[in-house]
């Protein structure tokens, strides 16, 4: 069997560390498979990473879902049957704020229209906490999202959160309270070190950090930053190496040299049937 949800929950319970890496295509999917991700998130920040746009907003839950599917592609390409990571997709903006119909009926299709067996969304208010409570309820595993929220990015920026007491406390509680509404795990984004490592302390979900310290248990990163293929990096995810200045440099190299050589034409008889 594939890992569930709830093995995330038992990785904790064992103080197992929990890696987690995006993918957006067959070959990055097939990438971070092969690496031995635990999960595989296709977030939305493949807008920008992959569709070139300025935020995370503008992609649709259809393109969400082609994305998904040519990632557990490439990972079941690399993987042995049953054997692949957990898989996980972002809502998208506007697919779950806008009532719990309309959430189950996008968090539905995330389930019935791809591989992914869990969904990721954003934020801890009101509205938000009983659309979680409705998917958890619908037998729709939820992960939660909180201190920088991309999707929040005209409200919030990319600012880091919980640096005063008062919204320290918040996203306390909002921690609390995703776990309460049945959150399988949480995204603590960009917030500070000894903020998480409490907040991870007093959840028994997994606390999956990112800017948010070694103290949670596990790490996520958006894989095109660690490979340095993004023109830049946030601040809380150094590239591993300079793969954007790597590649351009082989193709110039390639482009530098030699001309191909002409493949050999083979005569008519040869030739290989079109399907």
């Amino acid at each position: 069997m594939p890992l569930r949800p709830a093995d995330l929950a038992r990785r904790k319970q064992a103080g197992l560390p929990i890696w987690v890496l995006t993918a957006w295509d067959a070959l990055s999917g097939a990438l971070v498979a092969e690496a031995g991700a635990d999960a595989v998130l296709v977030g939305d920040s493949l807008a920008m990473v992959v569709l070139g746009h300025a935020t995370t907003l503008p992609v649709t839950l259809d393109e969400m879902l082609h994305h998904c599917r040519a990632t557990a592609r490439g990972m079941a390409s690399v993987c042995a049957p049953g054997q692949e990571p957990l898989l996980i997709l972002d809502l998208p903006f506007l697919s779950y704020q806008c009532g719990t119909d309309a959430a189950v009926a996008a968090a539905g299709r995330v389930l019935k229209e791809s591989p992914a067996a869990a969904v990721k969304l954003e934020g801890a208010e009101p509205e938000t906490l009983v659309v979680i409570d409705r998917l958890v309820r619908s037998g729709i595993p939820v992960m939660g999202h909180i201190g920088l929220t991309p999707q929040s990015v005209h409200r919030l920026g990319y600012r880091r959160q919980g640096n005063d007491q008062a919204s320290r406390q918040r996203l306390e509680r909002e921690a609390t309270a995703l776990q309460a509404a049945g959150c399988f795990a949480l995204v603590l984004e960009h917030v500070p070190d000894d903020l998480a490592a409490s907040i991870t302390a007093q959840l028994t979900i997994p606390v999956i950090g990112i800017g948010a310290g070694s103290g949670c248990d596990g790490q996520v990163r958006v894989t095109a930053d660690l490979l340095g293929l993004t023109p830049r990096q946030p601040p809380f995810s150094p590239p591993l190496l300079q793969g954007r200045s790597l590649a351009v440099e082989a193709l110039r190299r390639w482009m530098a040299g030699p001309a191909p050589a002409a493949a050999p034409t083979r005569p008519a008889a040869d030739a290989a049937p079109h399907c």
